[in-house]
């Protein structure tokens, strides 16, 4: 009998042990207002937790943790967890009437995080309006813990965030827009880490600063959160080998210079091999688009050696591409290479049984008297195959799971519904009116995607890097101009193309993916410049196994927002 008791209570206390290991680590989010200065002036913005950038989230590979967002700002929001698949699980994915109606003013939402196959960089962000230009952070995803980098170990780890500032509130910028019709004031600064840098006035004093020991290597994972603008980066006098781009490892590239869209991510390893002194970093713009306003300001932070020396004053400047130096950009992009290798492998699709061509555009849409800001007179829009998306009034993710009528179509076109020169210099003024409508494209579990994104020039050629939910896909091929069907698949990289959750399709030109859509559920596809998004270039990828989305998917939490 005692023999029995023991043997109970030694499974009991088994269980526990179980129980405890499988606990997932628990996070608050509290979003509020908070007071910051910068440039000279004080405003609020809103905030994680008092921080800009908010916290960083630690994980390991193949996590699970959760996180409560309480919403104690006057704004609704939500947040999403970029490049994190959450796999069966979209209720959390956070984009705003896509997967979840907004968390409201006073509100709770405990939002569980499913890491799965990522593995570097990541980052969270809001998802809805423009909240997203202060409320965002960092998340590092190390490798299991049995396993390690396939690099030598880095002596430190840095988060690098990129941002821009506005002196005005930004949801007064946001909602400008919206009335005028036209481009948003351009940002009056950009940020490292939440600080301008010392070329921008009452800045010096906070500019961000990265002590290093001379011989020491240094993993920076940077990540570019600014709202509309890609950015090049450059340390002065240092090279930069990359080593992962969105959460995914690549083949080491060293480069003088790198660019960075929004919403990518790049881990970069920075040897300290100078002597001892001090040297600026900068990011500034890389801005294709004719005609359209951009923030030229240069943003800085400084490396600063240890040991007993006088720095240069002022420190050194690294040399910058110009603001539209496409070259320099597509040259940097286009060396990416996936790491490919045994402990790392990739697998590409070969046998596609979806392909779809893709036109991303900038619109306009005609204003009475021609009263709006855009072109002519107009309303500023933009498009995927000439549908400029609208947001339902419940999420997309809800009413597929509870077969609510009338929220959503399913009649995105494959290809482009007119074929025309699409990046030619002068265009039919009908090509630039799209239509308007919430149309999503519906694939097979399991199906493999190949997808062209086409540029074009329609109201204006610019980069566009795109974005997907729930998925990373192989970059196979790149161009500019218009993609040819029969000629540029025979160059496609299916041996070794990188990884990544975010695309900058070129201006005028286009991009080539491909991915298995093994990940059930609602997902959203997007321009990642903030205005493109607003104005429409938007849709959503719906992936089902010929049956209802609740026999395979995890169910919903309880506490999902209500719309």
């Amino acid at each position: 009998m005692r023999a029995s008791k023991t043997l109970c209570l030694g499974c009991l206390l088994f269980l526990i042990g179980i129980l405890r290991c499988k606990a997932w680590a628990q996070y608050t989010f509290v979003v509020e207002e908070t007071s910051y200065k910068r440039l000279c002036s004080t405003k609020n913005i809103l905030t994680v937790n008092g921080q800009f950038p908010g916290p960083t989230l630690y994980v390991h590979k193949g996590d699970t943790i959760i996180v409560d967002v309480y919403n104690k700002a006057k704004y609704n929001i939500t947040i999403h967890w970029h490049g994190v698949k959450q796999p069966r699980y979209p209720w959390s994915d956070g984009p705003e009437y896509i997967t979840q109606c907004p968390i409201q003013s006073g509100a709770k939402f405990s939002q569980k995080v499913m890491f799965s196959t990522e593995e570097g960089t990541s980052w969270w962000h809001a998802h809805n309006d423009w909240s997203r230009a202060t409320v965002h952070g960092a998340i590092v995803i190390y490798p299991k813990k049995d396993s390690s980098y396939p690099f030598p170990k880095p002596d430190a780890e840095v988060p690098i965030i990129f941002g821009e500032w506005w002196k005005k509130p930004i949801m007064e910028v946001y909602h400008e827009m919206l009335i005028i019709g036209g481009d948003p004031n351009v940002s009056d600064a950009y940020t490292i880490n939440g600080q301008p840098g010392d070329l921008y006035p009452c800045s010096m004093q906070d500019t961000f600063k990265l002590r290093v020991e001379q011989g020491m290597t240094y993993l920076l994972r940077i990540i570019n959160a600014a709202m509309q603008d890609l950015l090049f980066f450059s340390i002065a006098n240092h090279s930069l080998t990359v080593v992962a781009t969105d959460a995914s490892y690549t083949k080491p590239l060293t480069r003088d210079m790198i660019t960075i869209s929004p919403g990518q991510t790049i881990d970069v390893l920075l040897k300290a091999n100078q002597n001892p002194d001090h040297y600026y970093m900068a990011a500034r713009v890389y801005s294709s688009a004719l005609g359209v306003a951009y923030d030229n300001t240069t943003t800085t932070a400084v490396v600063e050696y240890s040991g007993k020396y006088t720095p240069t004053s002022p420190p050194p400047l690294p040399q910058l591409p110009y603001y539209n130096d496409t070259s320099a950009s597509v040259n940097f992009t286009g060396s990416l290479r996936s790491l490919a290798n045994e402990e790392h492998p990739i697998d590409v699709p070969k046998n596609i049984t979806n392909h779809f061509i893709f036109t991303i555009s900038v619109n306009s849409y005609s204003c009475p008297n021609n009263s709006c800001a855009g072109p002519n007179g107009t309303r500023l829009a933009a498009s995927v195959n000439n549908i400029s998306f609208v947001n339902p009034s419940i999420d997309i993710l809800q009413a597929y799971y509870y077969s609510i009528n009338g929220v959503f179509g399913t009649r995105l076109p494959n290809f482009p519904p007119y074929v025309f020169n699409f990046t030619a210099d002068d265009l039919p003024l009908d090509l630039e009116t799209p239509k308007r409508g919430t149309e999503v494209k519906v694939l097979k579990y399991n199906s493999t995607v190949e997808l062209v994104f086409q540029g074009t020039n329609v109201e204006a050629g610019t980069d566009h890097p795109m974005h997907l939910h729930g998925y990373s896909f192989y970059v196979v091929g790149w161009g500019l101009g218009n993609f040819d069907i029969k000629k540029d698949p025979l160059n496609y990289n299916l041996l070794d193309p990188p990884l990544q959750n975010t695309i900058a399709v070129p201006k005028n030109g286009w991009a080539a993916i491909r991915f298995r859509a093994d990940n059930p559920g609602v997902w959203f596809m997007h321009c990642h410049i903030e205005r493109h998004m607003t104005w429409g270039m938007d849709t959503a990828f719906i992936v089902r196994n010929g049956v209802p989305l609740n026999t395979h998917l995890l169910s919903p939490p309880p506490d999902m927002p209500p719309c």
